[in-house]
């Protein structure tokens, strides 16, 4: 399964098994987390529930922290594990869209399936609306290249970008999130709706 050294002489369709066994335990902990909920999942952004930012700060420091002890033991060469070029332009616009798209339809592409699987019509338009601006991005894209392009940074991480060790940044994550969640305790008595949170 990609740069995990113990198993990397695996059969190609043995990786594609797991690949598809770790995806379906992915959507059943975003659906058990209650992410196929569009109102749990807009409540990030109103502040009457920020169980998305602690889930998934939570999840990131899971992986940052298990990655890093799987190399120190020699069982994850960091090396190969894949890092997404960084387009500074390109970034920004497409943060903003998504940001935009998670507000006002409730659901990201993962928990817009996740919700789909277990029947809910919204996150079904959600999904059209999601290809439909894939099929508007790749039709136009020959207009946008220059754009889409511009500032490129390579795989750049943000512990390289910041000058600092790996070990040094999971600290300052591992803080940084301590307080959000602190943070996100006060948000959610500030601006609890009884009503919404009942139905989450």
């Amino acid at each position: 399964m990609g740069p995990i050294s113990v198993i990397s002489s695996l059969p190609e369709w043995v990786n594609l098994l797991i690949g598809f066994i770790i995806g379906i335990g992915f959507g059943f902990a975003l659906e058990q987390a209650g992410f196929s909920s569009s109102r749990k999942l807009a409540g990030m952004f109103y502040g009457y529930d920020t169980t998305v930012l602690k889930v998934f700060f939570t999840a990131a420091i899971v992986a940052l922290v298990g990655s890093q002890f799987l190399s120190f033991f020699g069982l994850l060469d960091l090396s190969l594990v894949y890092v997404n070029p960084y387009f500074i332009g390109a970034s920004i616009v497409g943060g903003i869209i998504m940001g935009a798209g998670f507000v006002m339809g409730g659901f990201c592409p993962g928990t817009g399936i996740s919700a789909l699987s277990i029947g809910k019509i919204d996150a079904l338009f959600f999904l059209f609306g999601g290809f439909a601006g894939a099929f508007l991005f790749a039709e136009t894209y020959p207009i946008i290249e220059n754009f889409a392009i511009s500032g490129f940074k390579g795989p750049m991480k943000v512990d390289e970008w910041m000058g600092i060790s790996p070990g040094l940044f999971t600290f300052i994550l591992i803080v940084a999130a301590a307080f959000l969640f602190w943070m996100a305790e006060l948000a959610e008595k500030k601006f609890s709706r009884p009503g919404i949170n009942s139905e989450n």
